[in-house]
């Protein structure tokens, strides 16, 4: 049984759901709690369909968190559904036997205290900074309730998590799975063949370095020590192209401030987000916290240089020099500003990570990552098994 707000292919979280979900209904007898599913064959799963209450995330998390267990609990009494396992993507329950964890908002919430301060942002952000303070402060105290549990069976899917679980929760290493790639979508072959009319519609000559950001919560991504970077890389041909759904407006500012106007420009998501990584010659993730960024990862996939920072998990799938670079300070804006200028100006070392980022990003596939998945819930079933032949031996 798997319980999940929603499952689609455009978000992280869900997007390994969506992925993992029809590879082990091969396995298993999956059945889905959820409010939205989309981008999956539901002909190989058992959809229970709750209810989405309008208006702001929270109060739809909280009525969620509350309708899957009465849905469960109804399922349970009524109709006889008694799953062997149950797994969460994340804080969606309080009695999963296996949770994987994409980021602890206990560590999320003291690295970005000051960024959220009222303050620090203009008075139109307010609200999305009070709702936010108040997601990231209830969804702290419930992984207090769920990580601390030693029965529940926690993965991650970057090994950098493993030191704030422990730090917060106390919990001792967790295996690591790490995301896959659709190599089919995320390829050289397709970034060739739609990167003329990516540039040609974006507005990009030949001649100008397109660096590529794509993401939400852009104070977390880095695009502020990436406007600083650039700031001082005005006399040369580089232009940044930024794509997400957060406002713009505090970052156009910023944008002015430094002379960047006509270098810099916002765009919104695509289904089709490798339309993006075509039109790039390099894709930035100089993340501030960021359990694994899937964006860099597949820009990797399609044959572009990336630079990360250290603080990104995927800097574990990465050499430095040899398929990409590493930001070992996220808010080092000097060190950026050098390793940009070096892919600028050194157009074989730019093809050189390209291709080498290409080869590594092979190695991980959905499948391989599915069956990781498959074999950890195995190893929890079996072990669920044990424990109960245990206790029914000592009762009797």
């Amino acid at each position: 049984m798997v319980v999940s707000p929603f499952v689609d292919k455009r978000h992280g979280t869900e997007r390994c759901v969506a992925e993992w979900i029809p590879r082990l209904a091969d396995d298993f007898d999956v059945h889905i709690y959820s409010q939205r599913i989309e981008d999956i064959d539901l002909s190989k799963i058992t959809w229970h369909r709750i209810p989405k209450l309008p208006g702001p995330h929270l109060l739809n998390y909280v009525w969620w968190f509350a309708a899957n267990h009465a849905w469960r609990s109804w399922d349970r009494r009524v109709r006889g559904i008694r799953p062997d396992l149950l797994f969460s993507p994340g804080i969606n329950c309080l009695d999963a036997d296996v949770v994987s964890v994409h980021v602890v908002f206990a560590e999320y919430r003291r690295r970005f205290a000051d960024e959220l301060r009222l303050g620090r942002r203009s008075i139109s952000l307010w609200p999305q900074l009070v709702h936010r303070k108040l997601y990231y402060r209830l969804i702290a105290f419930l992984e207090n309730r769920v990580y601390r549990d030693q029965e529940t069976v926690l993965f991650l899917i970057a090994r950098r998590t493993g030191s704030e679980l422990e730090h917060h929760f106390g919990r001792k290493p967790c295996p690591v799975i790490y995301l896959g790639l659709d190599n089919a979508i995320f390829n050289p072959g397709r970034r060739t063949s739609l990167r003329g009319r990516a540039r040609s519609e974006l507005g990009y000559s030949d001649e100008r370095l397109v660096l590529l950001l794509v993401g939400n919560h852009w104070i977390n991504k880095g695009l502020p020590v990436l406007l600083e970077a650039l700031g001082s890389l005005r006399h040369l041909p580089i232009d940044l192209l930024v794509v997400g759904r957060e406002k713009s407006d505090d970052y156009r500012l910023m944008v002015e401030e430094k002379g960047l106007q006509d270098r810099v420009r916002f765009e919104e998501p695509r289904s089709d987000v490798e339309y993006y990584y075509a039109a790039a010659d390099v894709c930035a993730g100089p993340s501030l916290e960021d359990t694994f960024s899937m964006p860099p990862a597949e820009a990797m996939a399609c044959g572009l240089p990336v630079i990360v920072s250290s603080a990104n998990g995927t800097s574990e799938i990465i050499s430095h020099g040899v398929n990409g670079l590493i930001l070992e300070n996220p808010r080092d804006a000097a060190s950026l500003s050098r390793m940009i200028r070096q892919l600028y100006e050194d157009k074989s070392f730019r093809e050189r990570l390209g291709t080498n980022a290409a080869q590594t990003a092979r190695e991980y596939t959905w499948d391989r990552s599915a069956r990781e998945l498959s074999r950890l819930l195995e190893e929890t079933l079996h072990r669920k098994a044990n424990m109960a032949a245990e206790t029914l031996a000592q009762e009797s």
